[in-house]
């Protein structure tokens, strides 16, 4: 028993000695153990600068006026971590056993600067550390390598500055962070909040082996960013150089809230296309910013989107994408300013009432959000104004200018190709080139300009080119040309049989063979001069302007009746004027008499010549007026007196 009472209070003197040992260290000797460990855990220069105070039981530590953490050899942006106010403690029973365990770091209203190149090399990622920490004595330099972890790092108030090569600065003040690593070789819980505006964003991830994660190994993460406004949440693999695979999920109540939440500006989308977001995607991140989307499946807010895409997140994004969807709603919310009118009178639609086309500012800004091809197939596609059939387009956008490219589009029962042109490079304008086969043209001209009386299938040709921030103002800039040719159809409203017999202009239809046309258009106005209406027992003609822009039109169409007064016909022009909201059908009796009285006018100075040439026995030669014969023949006669 003796020897046992000796042999405790041995091992109690030891360890009296030894914590009195640990108490009497100089507190910058414990300030630069711990700097030798954090830069063999990092490979980092570390240096604990200005007052040092020492901790001790039973955290052994020094709480220093500044710490900085040194950045990667390439960088140019200054030290990873800066901080005025910084605490570092050390378990003394882990360091009396040979190992440095770090307790806790602490830094108050630091500077934290990360960067990342193109190449894919990133100032977060400690390759030049061993992951083992060794103190350097003067006694014995070759000894064994001490285990080092860090049990929990909490930053506070600091300023968080991410530099990515090609694309723009991100800065947010005012982040928390808290790392908990209990086991070197275990897993790190890492929370972090951040405030890019007064809504707190929440950032929490769960990383396996986070040793190995510090020094470049891929290991299992699950992270989750958390706003009130939506979350963004992804379970994989990852590591420090950016290499990124896994299941990606993003959900949002209001992405506009949501971006703005953090830090990113806004975006009002419409409800159906993307006011809300449910997505869910297997994802792939390349060290250079490649993005790879696979099992893209997103509900857009009642528009659903399945497919592939790959985009490159370096400047300005580059996406190339493969889409399908089913039936696609691309109608945008009634803008204000835009009337309604009546759909059977053909006076308006939805969109050109009697207060004219909108002249809400457009906002075309979004074009520059990205370069690049997205294919796109749809089982219908509804733009609100145009209501499109089964579909395979291509979209492609360069700085600004997005082409619609028509592939196969089925539309008002036949088949419409070409381009649609939105180019917002300097200033809005809008254009294309669009031929159509086999439509229906009621619902066509219904749709594009409210016009629903001209009934029948045909083909059209026309290109356009309108420009200006508004609806209104692209309307009244309009220019282009075109032509239209219709088989067999019906003019509702006015029954031309009816008005050539008795003149009545009361309602009907009128049916004809074949209609046919080309136009021009300048400063938003439709001008038609060669429309020919060929009827059974009639022919008509049209001449006149349709007011694109301000919503009108005057135009006059002449039938003539093939078999009346002896077969020579009988004209009664008809006149279309007015608002596309209220026209007005009358014939244009005026102009039928000057019409006749022209006629008649010619017919007798035609029968008065004949009557001066019998009297005069006066004979006109071939392209020779009568006046002129006449003067030929006196001419005649007078030198026959003077010679005879």
């Amino acid at each position: 028993m003796k020897w046992i009472f000796r042999l405790v209070g041995f091992l109690v003197v030891l360890v009296v000695v030894a914590i009195v040992s640990l108490l009497f260290l100089p507190a910058d000797r414990v300030a630069r153990i711990a700097a030798e460990q954090l830069r063999n855990a990092t490979g980092r220069e570390v240096s604990i600068t200005g007052d040092v105070a020492l901790s001790f039981w039973p955290v052994l530590g020094v709480r220093a006026g500044a710490l900085e953490v040194g950045n990667a050899t390439w960088s140019e942006q200054g030290p990873m971590l800066q901080a005025a106010n910084a605490a570092i403690g050390v378990d003394a029973m882990a360091l009396l056993r040979g190992d440095i365990r770090i307790t806790n770091i602490e830094a108050e209203s630091p500077t934290i600067r990360l960067e990342q190149r193109k190449d894919g090399r990133a100032s977060w990622q400690f390759t030049d550390a061993t992951g083992e920490a060794q103190i350097s004595t003067e006694t014995a330099p070759t000894r064994p390598a001490r285990t080092i972890s860090i049990e929990r790092l909490k930053i506070t108030d600091a300023r968080l500055v991410y530099d990515a090569e090609g694309s723009d600065l991100v800065s947010y003040e005012g982040v928390d962070l808290t790392l908990d690593w209990p086991e070197r070789l275990g897993p790190a819980d890492i929370r972090a909040v951040l405030r890019p505006t007064a809504q707190a964003v929440t950032v929490e991830a769960v990383i396996d082996g986070f040793a190995g994660f510090i020094t470049g190994e891929t290991q299992t993460l699950k992270a989750s960013i958390d706003t009130a406004a939506g979350t963004l949440s992804f379970d994989g693999r990852a590591n420090t150089a950016g290499a990124v695979a896994g299941a990606l999920t993003l959900k949002t109540d209001t992405t506009d809230a949501f971006l703005k939440a953090l830090g990113l500006p806004g975006a009002d989308l419409p409800h159906n296309l993307g006011r809300r977001i449910d997505m869910t995607t297997d994802v792939t991140l390349t060290p250079d910013r490649r993005l790879s989307l696979r099992d893209l499946a997103v509900d857009l807010g009642g528009n659903r989107l399945s497919g592939a895409a790959d985009i490159e997140l370096n400047g300005v994004p580059q996406i190339n994408a493969q889409l399908d969807a089913g039936p696609l709603d691309l109608r945008q919310e009634a803008a204000s300013g835009a009337g309604t009118g009546s759909g059977s009178g053909g006076g308006g639609s939805a969109n050109a009432g009697t207060d004219g086309w909108p002249k809400t500012p457009i906002d075309a800004s979004g074009l520059a959000a990205f370069n690049g091809e997205i294919a796109l197939t749809a089982q219908s596609i509804d733009l609100g104004q145009f209501k499109l059939g089964p579909t395979r387009t291509l979209l492609r956008n360069d700085r600004s200018r997005m082409v619609f490219e028509l592939r196969d589009v089925q539309a008002y029962g036949g088949n419409v190709s070409g381009e649609f042109v939105i180019n917002n490079r300097s200033g809005l304008s809008v254009g294309g080139s669009i031929g159509a086969k086999a439509i229906q043209i009621q619902p066509l001209l219904s749709d594009a300009a409210g016009l629903n009386r001209l009934t029948g299938q045909g083909n059209a040709q026309l290109s356009f080119l309108g420009a200006g921030n508004t609806v209104d103002a692209i309307m009244r800039s309009l220019s282009g040309d075109g032509s239209l040719a219709i088989g067999k159809g019906t003019i509702q409203g006015i029954d031309l049989d009816r008005l050539m017999r008795s003149g009545d202009v009361g309602s009907g239809t009128t049916v004809f063979d074949s209609l046919t046309g080309t136009w021009t258009i300048a400063s938003g106005v439709l001008k038609n001069r060669d429309l020919l209406l060929q009827l059974k027992n009639y022919r008509a003609s049209g001449t006149g302007n349709i007011g694109l822009g301000a919503q009108n039109m005057d135009y006059t169409v002449t039938p003539i009746a093939l078999r009346a007064n002896s077969g020579q016909g009988i004209s009664i022009p008809v006149r279309f004027v007015g608002p596309w909201s209220d026209i007005s059908i009358r014939p244009d009796l005026e102009a039928a008499f000057d019409a006749e009285i022209d006629a008649k006018k010619d017919e007798l100075e035609n029968k008065a010549k004949e009557k001066i040439n019998e009297k005069l026995g006066v004979t006109s030669q071939p392209g020779q007026s009568t006046e002129d014969a006449v003067k030929d023949k006196v001419k005649e006669k007078l030198l026959k007196k003077l010679f005879d």
